[in-house]
């Protein structure tokens, strides 16, 4: 946890360099910087729950065999029937229709994970922040747009260092 709040420290310490520029500079770069940063770690810290949850519950079976996996990691091997019959003899409107019976694009179940992830407490905090920041910037009359989408990319950097280690 110290080595995460160091890291966090150092991209903070890289950031009063914009204090060279002047204060309307910093504080763009500051607002923007925390807005990705929170949002890149409330994301990871929602998906990792969302993961651990659904692997206590045991929701993912894995059958296969683990060399099988290292042999065919994507499943193209798969006995699956295959009818030896001509191009001319296969009903390909009856195949289509099976295929699309197979994907199910929205299920309740899908829905319902994806708005628990979505929905989090801590993803709407994060982009609360980004949206007020934003518009906190713009009423005060110091928003410099290419300073702020340029300040995201380290606030996405240092959240992708801090959830590293997860």
């Amino acid at each position: 946890m110290v080595r995460k709040f160091n890291t966090f420290l150092l991209f903070e310490a890289l950031l009063f360099l914009a204090l060279l520029f002047g204060q309307d500079v910093f504080i763009n770069v500051q607002v923007a910087f925390l807005s990705s940063f929170l949002i890149i770690i409330a994301s990871g810290y929602t998906h990792k729950k969302m993961v651990l949850k659904r692997v206590d519950a045991d929701a993912y079976v894995d059958d296969r065999d683990p060399l099988e996996k290292i042999d065919d990691p994507h499943g193209l091997f798969d006995e699956e029937e295959i009818s030896d019959a001509p191009v001319e003899e296969l009903d390909l409107r009856q195949i289509v229709k099976e295929e699309k019976k197979k994907v199910k694009l929205f299920s309740l179940e899908n829905i319902k994970a994806g708005t628990k992830g979505s929905l989090s407490f801590y993803r709407l905090g994060a982009y609360l922040f980004l949206f007020l920041g934003f518009i906190a910037l713009r009423n005060n009359h110091i928003l410099d747009v290419k300073i702020y989408l340029a300040a995201l990319l380290p606030g996405i950097v240092a959240g992708y260092l801090f959830l590293k280690g997860e």
